[in-house]
Parts: structure tokens; sequence; C-alpha cells
């Protein structure tokens, strides 16, 4: 038992620390020592949850449940969950629950508090840059009220300071919204002065300079506010809205990396579906980066010269590995399919030299030895109406090409040698059977039949042309 105690121990040095995972990993080894320890699936609960890991994070609070149902804070971790999953109502039924085993319980009572203003979160959202984030005692406001000249009765009971900090925000507010930012940050700055251990006076400086484009000042007033918070145990949301700031700066600055590091840090302590987008913004732009940084043309050519020898000794699988990294080198360069596809073609991986030929004719669509290459794979996969079209768009390019000359012979001769076991092979194409399948599609076709000319009218729609072109090039319609 000392082994799980130290074991434990570890986790909430490690949870305490943000060092999520290496929480997860403690708490999940003293749990092969005790399977049968609520507490230590209450703790690693936790662990999942400031790591992210929210279905975990669920499952580890509802097996705590299970081991220990009139625990209360068993009750508090599921609807920690649900509330960051955005199950809004099953988090409240979580925080029932668990009251009715401890009706004083704060972090159930908290929780239950935060559910509600979930709820009310879209009438918030006209503030600028949030500023001012909601108290938890405020009913949600009415949009854009002029501020309070006497103290509302719930400041009645505030210590004097904390009064004169409150006076100094609200005016540093009103002058935000009046774009006055010399005048709120005077305001706020005697704020802290009179409070300094509320988060909000800070990240409200940070919104000011996030205003007036000054990114590392509004950074470094971000950092000391969640100093400030986690000293004085401030409410999460608003240590995740100044990490999610800080991000939102580094963002701007075009540190796409330490943006993407704070995105996450500010999900770990609050999961809302802003940060969540803007974490995926930052993460598509960084592999675009990084996707560009890898590529070297120069390097790509090297690479298929090295394909280029291998396929003329014969080793197919050693050639398919230098053309990926030449295509990985220089994506957009059609050749460089169009040989790995006559790689796949020599191993009859058909449909893998189909897709690249695809993509060889869609970088260029001019490029005649990515059609040939095309009929040849489609010849190869018995689909000669198909390969008939492929070798048709080479002919278009050039009309004297002997090799689409010689397959588009030969897939005429196979077409109208046997129709119907062309029809029939085609019918087995899912992509046929669903177009056919499409209740518009067999509309058309019936228009087709009966009006010849009807035709002409739906070519107009691409999506349509491209599924009739489909069905020509599989025999299953012919058009006089």
């Amino acid at each position: 038992m000392a082994d799980i105690n130290q074991l434990k121990e570890k986790g909430n040095a490690a949870l305490t620390a943000g060092r999520n995972e290496e929480a997860i990993e403690a708490y999940s080894e003293a749990i092969k020592l005790d399977d049968s320890n609520h507490v230590l699936y209450s703790n690693r609960s936790a662990a999942y949850l400031k790591a992210g890991k929210l279905e975990e994070s669920l499952k580890d609070a509802e097996k705590t449940i299970e081991l220990n149902s009139s625990w209360p804070k068993g009750y508090s971790r599921k609807g920690a969950a649900l509330f960051a999953l955005e199950r809004y109502e099953e988090a409240f039924t979580a925080y029932n629950k668990g009251l009715e085993f401890d009706a004083n319980n704060q972090a159930l009572l908290q929780g239950q508090q935060q559910v509600k203003e979930a709820l009310i979160n879209q009438l918030l959202k006209n503030q600028p840059m949030d500023v001012d984030p909601p108290e938890q005692s405020k009913p949600a406001k009415q949009p854009s009220p002029p501020p309070a000249k006497k103290p509302a009765p719930e400041d009645e009971n505030l210590p004097e300071n904390k009064k004169l900090a409150k006076k100094e925000k609200d005016e540093g507010n009103a002058a935000y919204k009046k774009k006055d930012f010399a005048t709120a940050l005077t305001h706020y700055n005697k704020a802290i002065e009179h409070d300094p251990t509320d988060i909000t006076f800070y990240s409200n400086i940070a919104a000011v300079y996030f205003e007036q484009k000054d990114f590392r000042k509004c950074i470094s007033e971000c950092e000391k506010g969640i100093e400030v918070g986690r000293e004085n145990r401030a409410d999460y949301k608003l240590i995740a809205k100044a990490l999610a700031r800080i991000a939102n700066s580094y963002k701007k600055l075009g540190e796409y990396k330490n943006a993407k590091t704070y995105y996450e840090k500010s999900l770990s302590e609050h999961r809302t579906p802003e940060v969540k987008t803007m974490l995926s913004e930052v993460e598509k732009i960084i592999n675009e980066e990084e996707r560009r940084a890898f590529i070297d043309p120069a390097k790509a050519e090297e690479e298929k010269e090295k394909g280029n020898e291998y396929f003329k000794k014969g080793d197919f699988s050693t050639a398919i590995k230098h053309y990926t990294e030449a295509i990985n080198r220089n994506p957009d360069d059609p050749k460089l399919y169009s040989n790995r596809a006559a790689c796949y073609t020599k191993l009859a991986a058909f449909d893998l030299g189909l897709k690249d030929c695809e993509m060889c004719t869609k970088l260029d669509e001019k490029f005649i030895k990515g059609w040939i290459r095309k009929g040849k794979i489609l010849q190869g996969m018995q689909q000669p109406s198909k390969a008939l079209a492929a070798y048709q768009k080479a002919l278009d390019i050039d009309p004297t090409n002997g090799e689409a000359l010689e397959g588009y012979r030969a897939c005429t001769m196979a077409v109208h040698s046997n129709p119907e076991e062309v029809r029939k092979k085609a019918m087995n194409d899912p992509e046929i059977q669903s177009i056919l399948k499409d209740p518009a599609m067999r509309l058309i076709l019936e228009q087709m039949q009966s009006d010849p000319k009807a035709v002409q009218e739906h070519l107009r729609n691409p999506e349509v042309a491209n599924k009739i072109q489909k069905l020509l090039e599989s025999g299953i319609i012919q058009i006089h």
C-alpha cells in the first residue's frame, strides 16, 4: 500500500505543477496496484480533464461513482467532464445528484452555477475583448447598460479597498468602450493599487494593449494576471481567458507554435468552442508552414533520379520510396505522380496507381502521359469504357500519339465486342451504383430518354455533368 500512496502523491505533485501527462501516468500505475480505489480514479479524472482528454476524464469519473456512489467528489468530477464536453444538461444533473449527498458542497454548487452561466453566455458576447467578466453572483446583463452611479446592493458588503478597485475598474471599462485607452489604463492601474489580488484588472490592461497592438505587453500583463490568479485561486475560466489572450497575441505576432501551446493550455483550464476553433486555425497554419519549409525542388529532382534508377533495375518498391520522397519535396510536379503510378502499375497496385494518375492530371490537364497511364491502369482493371475516356483525353491533346491511339482502338474493340459484360462490370462499381440510386439522377435519366435534347440543359450543371460523364465512361448510357 505504501507504493500506492507514493504513486498517488507523485501524481498529485505533478498535477499541481501542471505536468498532466506525468500525473496520469502515476495514477495509472497506482490503479494497476489497486483498481478498486475510487480516489485514484477521481484524481486521474482530474488529470485527464486538465490534459484535455475529456472522454477519458468522464470515464474515470463514472468509475469513481461506480466504486463509491455516495462520494460527492465523484459527481463533481463527472459534472466537470460533461461541462467541458458542453453536455450542459447532463452536467447539471450530475452536480444535482452530488448535492443529494452534500447539500453544501462548494465544488458542486459552483459547478451548477457554471452550467447556468454557460446557458446565458450568448448574452455576454457583446463585451469587447471580454473586459470585465461577469461575476457569479450577478444575473445576466442587459445589452450595453450605462455604468451605475450608485453601488449595487451586492457591493455594500465589500471591503473599502475592493469598492474603490471596482469603481476604478468600472470607469476603466467605460473609457475602454469609448476607445480612450490611455484613460482606461490609468483606471485599471489604480484598481490594482487598491486590490492587487484580482486577475481581471490585469486582464483588462492586457485587453488595452491588445487593442493598441502592443502584443508583447499584452502577453506580459496576462502572465502577471495568471500568476496573481493562481495565487488567489481565481476561477479557472478567468485563467483560461488570459491564456487564450496570450495565444491570440502570439498569433498576431506570427509566432504560431507559441500560440498553439497557449490555446492548448487555455483548453486544459476551460474548453470553449471559440478557442477550439482558433487552435484548429493555428494548427492548419503551422502544418502549411512546415509543408512549405519541407519543399525543395532540387532535392525532389535528386530523389526522382534515384527513383528512375531503381525503376530501370526493376526494383519498383524502392523506386516508389524515392518517388514518394520527391513528391513530399515538390507536391505540385505532375511528373512525379506519373512516375510513381508507373511503379504501382508494375506491382499491380492499380488502385494506388489510378489515384496518382488522377492527381497528375488534376495538376496538369495537358500532361498527356498522365492520361495514357490512367488509360493503361483502367485497362488492367478491366474497365475499358473508363479507359477509353482517358485515351480520348490524351488524343484531344495529341491526336497522333501512338500509345493513345493503340489504347483507344483496343478499348473500343473491348467495349463493342461484349457491351453487356462491360455494362455488368460497371454496375458493380460503387460509384456508379451511388449515381444510379440518386433520385434526382434517376429523374434526369428518364427525362433524357423521353427528350434527348434535355441532356444539353443538364450538362450546364457541373455536378450533374460530372455524373453523366461517369455513366458515359462506364458504358451505362450513350448519347447519340
